[in-house]
């Protein structure tokens, strides 16, 4: 091969060393510390407001079902507030109730317990119970014994022994104020939040179409028609979701609550609500509160049945609630991820207490759905969803790097399901080796490390060789926030598969009927044959037969030996052209010279090339046709079939 053939050697290029964090890094880190203080101090005001945000979201579907029976945004924003007030009271009632009901039977429940703590003290725990009295009286005599000799060395010489002073405390008499805030306070005090809350979720619905104005201006008022699109998606997704999230909750409740009624555990309107409440606490939450209903079971059966059976209740309905019900009604997930599902739990439950358990997740899925319409706040999806953060062509990339095939092919499978194969590779797999002939070209790829990428390419398409190139079945999807893809998939459009299939052979000119019309042929990059193997499958799975020949094969020379018999078309694949194309030029001059009859076609697959949109280069470069996509390419070579020319019937 001549020397003008050979790509130049590459030196090594030098990897700069990781950046320092800069004065941005420092200041992000500086408001994140500040926000996270402000969180935890300001509690007592972020909390009503968050648990104003979220009821306004679940009250939105009903404020729009509302006005779509015309009512008034007014009238319907009061009707939708007071609905939710009377609901939020009279659940309370109904729990004071049960309390008051539940604190008159301590007394017998204390009396159970006792009888069934004797009884358990008269077996095993009795004996080891004694066991344990035995140790602690021999550890309390050998301290006792160490203190008297402490106590006779300090002794004075006098020998006597100071008189323990007797000290009485007697508080006042409490004031009929500080007796009024004791008895009211704990009272006073959660009405005092459900009013700013419902103060709140009323400005909040009333100005719902201003302040989603303000936030696109914050954040997206470059592109306002996207984003208007983006937040209303967003909003309508995160009011679907919560409804039916606390429609679940309180299916979930009710159903504890009419069990635990036909076992026989008092208040079982209690114990329903408080799981129902629990169950926003990823996980854990509804175990938890099965907790309580066990042990009050404990304390009213004088055997073991009734807390077996509510045992029972909670370990069948958590399952099937999380795993059967919740799937079938919004999707699998809440669209986070398990590990951050665990820490924004553990993360607002420090911050927040209680209340922060049950806003956790709520309050984070809020933060990733944003995270996936805006893109100022796109860190929250990478953060904390559980969609890949890498685009598809990034996860490409990566698994052919790392030699790993059968993961990319995973990968693969899964976009399968919802485009073309042909799109696949498109959108896909060109773009992965692009990526992996930049860095090659910048030297910060390896000859081994690119060898492995060649290896695991071809790997990948051997395994799609069977695949057809048609467009899958439409699925049934989920609606939930899951359901909305991230930016990250978002980036990569789903094109159609290319369309037909090439003529029986009998019905095609005669240059077209053997067995591989098509030459593919590699450009001089380091991974152009890859693609030009992938360009020979889609062409065989459309029903033309299609070799590869690498491009040492078209060098000065060896072009003379190239083997051209029942070619009807050729067709080069480059992955890059950058620079003077002249390589390309004196590579079709040589093919010219060796058939001038037959088509060329030059497949530049990175998008913007110049000699796409050119005319007058690409008529200087020589080919009969250029495309960008592989799609193009299959469909120029099924069109140039359907073209040709084909020799009249020869009479009988």
């Amino acid at each position: 091969m001549a020397a003008s053939d050979t790509p130049a050697p590459r030196q090594p290029a030098q990897v700069p060393p990781p950046v320092t964090p800069g004065l941005r890094g420092l200041l992000t880190l500086a408001v994140g510390v500040v926000v996270i203080a402000a969180l935890y101090f300001g509690r007592e005001v972020f909390i009503p407001l968050v648990l104003a945000i979220l009821l306004s979201f679940v009250l939105a579907p009903v404020v729009g079902f509302l006005r779509r029976i015309h009512f008034g945004r007014v009238p319907s924003v009061i009707v939708a507030v007071l609905l939710a007030l009377g609901i939020i009271l009279g659940i309370g009632a109904v729990l004071g109730t049960q309390v008051a009901s539940l604190a008159g039977n301590l007394p017998q429940y204390q009396a159970t317990v006792q009888k069934k703590v004797s009884g358990l003290q008269e077996g095993v725990l009795g004996r080891a119970n004694a066991l344990l009295q035995r140790i602690n009286h021999r550890v309390h005599d050998a301290s006792q014994k160490a203190s008297a000799a402490g106590t006779t060395a300090a002794t004075p010489a006098s020998g006597e022994t100071p008189k323990a002073q007797l000290v009485r405390v007697q508080e006042p008499d409490p004031s009929p104020l500080t007796l009024a805030h004791n008895i009211l306070g704990p009272i006073v005090e959660p009405l005092t939040t459900i009013g700013i809350v419902l103060v709140v979720v009323v400005f909040l619905l009333m100005q719902r179409e201003d302040l989603r104005n303000r936030l696109i201006r914050l954040f997206g008022s470059s592109d306002l028609h996207r984003t208007t699109v983006a937040m209303d998606d967003a909003a309508g997704r995160l009011g679907t979701y919560f409804l039916a999230q606390l429609g679940m909750n309180a299916a979930f409740g009710m159903l504890i609550g009419l069990g635990l009624w036909f076992i026989g555990v008092p208040s079982p309107i209690l114990w329903g609500v408080f799981s129902a409440l629990m169950r926003f606490v990823p996980y854990i939450g509804a175990f938890i509160s099965g907790l309580f209903p066990v042990a009050l079971a404990a304390a009213v059966d004088p055997g073991w049945s009734m807390a077996t059976w509510t045992a029972a209740l909670f370990l069948i309905a958590e399952p099937l609630f999380g795993q059967v019900v919740e799937p079938l009604l919004y999707g699998h997930s809440t669209g986070l991820s398990p590990f951050a599902v665990i820490v924004s739990t553990l993360f607002w439950g420090f911050l927040w207490g209680p209340v922060g358990l049950i806003l956790a997740t709520p309050f984070t899925v809020c933060l990733v759905v944003l995270g996936r319409h805006v893109e100022s706040l796109e860190f929250f999806d990478v953060l904390l969803g559980d969609r890949p953060p890498l685009t598809p062509v990034e996860n490409f990339y990566q698994r052919m790097l790392a030699g790993d095939p059968d993961e990319a092919r995973d990968i693969g499978e899964e976009m399968l399901k919802e485009r073309s194969l042909s799109s696949y590779y498109d959108e896909v797999a060109l773009k992965g080796l692009q990526l992996a002939a930049n860095d090659y070209a910048r030297g910060v790829v390896t000859p081994a490390q690119l060898e492995n990428i060649k290896t695991s390419c071809q790997n990948l398409v051997e395994d799609f060789e069977n695949r057809p190139d048609v467009e899958p079945a439409p699925e049934a999807k989920g609606s939930g926030p899951a359901a909305a893809p991230s930016l990250a998939e978002r980036t990569h459009p789903k094109n159609e598969a290319v369309p037909g299939q090439a003529p029986p052979v009998e019905q095609r000119p005669a240059a077209w009927r053997t067995e591989a019309p098509v030459l593919c042929i590699a450009g001089r990059g380091s991974l152009d044959e890859a693609a030009s193997t992938i360009l020979a499958q889609l062409l065989r799975k459309h029903g033309l037969g299609a070799r590869v020949a690498p491009h040492e094969a078209v060098s000065r020379g060896r072009v003379r030996d190239l083997d051209l018999s029942g070619v009807a078309m050729i067709c080069i694949s480059y992955l890059d052209i950058t620079g003077s194309p002249a390589h390309l030029r004196y590579l079709l001059e040589r093919l010219r010279q060796r058939s001038p009859d037959i088509p060329i076609l030059v497949g530049l697959w990175p998008v913007g090339e110049r000699v796409l949109t050119d005319a007058a280069l690409g008529r200087e470069l020589g080919a009969d046709i250029y495309v960008s996509s592989l799609r193009e390419g299959v469909e120029a070579c099924l069109e140039a079939v359907r073209a040709s020319p084909r020799e009249p019937a020869v009479a009988a």
